[in-house]
């Protein structure tokens, strides 16, 4: 193999990436389990996983077999012909998520987008026509033009006018405005939420996760479909392998990525119920949707979280840690919620210069969302020892800033 040296940039050096991130001036050049590392090999603690896509850490040794073996057999062939790791992946995927059909995306936008042509279908079928989908306030479902409609953040959606028109707004966990929009708009063929807010500050319903057997009987009753964005708490990530496992409901439509190939892009849109067989050939595709490599790698990432117990351990060392921050950080004012591995600290002020204090002052990478919330998005295989190590970190950056 030839080694490839890339010579360090210059600050002058002109960059031909268009400039659509506020970067940090650091990069990594490896990773190991719940720690990245610099060239000269300083080590962090990695709190954020890529926000919300290392599950399994870093450098995990049996991914990066499946990855390094498929990827010298063979990568793609395309839709075109039967893929057995795909028909494996999708296996896989269906046992853990209670779903029937699976169609494999490159992202949680895609996914999204998938969730929003099968709503449209359904209420075209219904004599429908012009669908409406009910969203929430503070969400976050993606960039594409659908999915930044649906999103319930301004501050991302400023400049890209005019956005579709077919989503109709409530605020999270209020069941009562789901109850009046249905009144006002007879039009209106699915929901689409979120279990816990990500981007919104990791925001749970005051009613917690009962607002979605609520959300499921409402959709009974008025024949939508019931559709979950579980892009972010997915894939082990609440300490249930979906997070609307922590109810008896299940959904119509479930999206996902992020933790899905642990690093490999990819995503998925199921359905089960009356979802089914909505999408039929030439209906929906996806030139790279499901390849040789990305099937291997969604199955061997499942695969690697059940024999690991990583979702049970999400479950215990992510409540460990939330229990400690409340402990720790009982007298200074601040608000520790979520579950699992997904994990949010409300500081009483504005907090974004955090994330640099963290990374300089203590070698610990979080991220600061909605303003004035440390959001925490470990490893779900976090071990008790990394977790001392996360709290003994933060503790110290919060307290020293409050």
């Amino acid at each position: 193999m030839n080694d490839i040296t890339l010579a360090p940039i210059q600050p002058d050096q002109p960059s031909h990436l268009m400039a659509t991130y506020g970067r940090q001036a650091i990069s990594f050049v490896r990773g190991r389990g719940a720690y990245l590392y610099t060239e000269d090999g300083t080590e962090y603690l990695d709190a954020l996983t890529g926000i919300a896509v290392c599950g399994l850490g870093h450098a995990h040794p049996v991914i990066a077999e499946a990855i390094a073996e498929q990827a010298a057999t063979l990568v793609h062939t395309s839709n075109l012909f039967e893929i057995p790791w795909q028909t494996a992946a999708a296996q896989k995927l269906a046992e853990v998520s209670g779903m029937e059909e699976i169609f494999f995306s490159n992202s949680g936008a895609e996914s999204n987008e998938g969730a929003i042509k099968i709503a449209r279908k359904f209420g075209t079928q219904q004599g429908v026509s012009s669908p409406k989908i009910i969203v929430a306030e503070q969400s976050f479902h993606g960039r594409t033009l659908a999915t930044l409609s649906a999103t319930g953040n301004k501050k991302v959606q400023d400049g890209f006018a005019p956005l579709t028109n077919d989503f109709i707004r409530v605020p999270f966990g209020d069941v009562e405005a789901i109850q009046e929009a249905a009144l006002q708009h007879p039009d209106i063929v699915a929901i689409l939420i979120e279990p816990i807010q990500g981007e919104g500050g990791i925001n749970t319903a005051p009613q917690g996760f009962s607002y979605l057997e609520e959300v499921r009987t409402i959709c009974n009753q008025h024949n939508w479909l019931m559709m979950l964005d579980e892009i972010q708490t997915g894939n082990g990530r609440t300490g249930k392998y979906f997070a609307y496992q922590h109810t008896n409901i299940v959904p119509d439509v479930l999206t996902t990525a992020k933790g899905l190939g642990n690093g490999f892009p990819v995503g998925a849109v199921m359905t089960q119920g009356k979802a089914v067989g909505l999408l039929g050939p030439g209906s929906h595709g996806s030139t790279y949707g499901g390849t040789v490599l990305g099937s291997r790698v969604v199955y061997t990432v499942i695969d690697t979280i059940q024999k690991e117990n990583a979702v049970e351990n999400a479950a215990v060392v992510g409540g460990y840690i939330v229990d400690q921050l409340r402990a720790q950080l009982a007298d200074k004012n601040v608000q520790v919620r979520g579950f699992g591995m997904m994990i949010g600290i409300q500081l009483p002020k504005d907090c974004a210069e955090l994330v640099a204090i963290a990374r300089d002052q203590h070698k610990l990478i979080i991220n600061v969302t909605a303003g004035s919330v440390v959001r925490l998005l470990p490893p779900i295989n976090m071990t008790q020892a990394q977790a001392d190590d996360l709290l003994e970190r933060l503790v110290a950056l919060i307290n020293n800033y409050l």
